[in-house]
């Protein structure tokens, strides 16, 4: 029995240490509209598109900032993929453009001015 719950014991340990680190990334965006305040369109997109990307934990937008904090696991997904993740929906991420496709298929209102 007491090799069992040592077994046990260390696989628990194991598994702990290779799941990965975490590592927090804030990324300066730009959300021009002043309706998503009310309506919520652009947080859902950019927070849609962060939940299908691998390696991220979790994130936050915070539209009144034009920041998203976003904890991902470093071996999974780097900083540069999330950035163009976010590009990809049609919102700057730091100093990776949008997409113009994606800039096209946003409400007129969320389009940057």
């Amino acid at each position: 029995m007491k090799k069992y719950l040592l077994l046990i014991c260390m696989l628990f340990a194991g598994t702990s240490l290779f799941a990965g680190q975490s590592d927090t990334l804030l990324v300066k965006t730009r959300i021009s509209c002043d309706h998503c305040k009310k309506c919520e369109s652009c947080q859902p997109r950019i927070e849609h598109e962060l939940s299908f990307t691998k390696g991220v934990k979790s994130y936050r937008v915070n539209v009144d900032e034009q920041t998203i904090t976003i904890i991902y696991n470093a071996s999974k997904v780097s900083p540069e993929k999330i950035r163009q993740a976010i590009a990809a929906v049609g919102y700057d991420a730091d100093d990776v453009k949008a997409s113009p496709a994606a800039v096209a298929r946003l409400d007129d209102c969320c389009k940057k001015k």
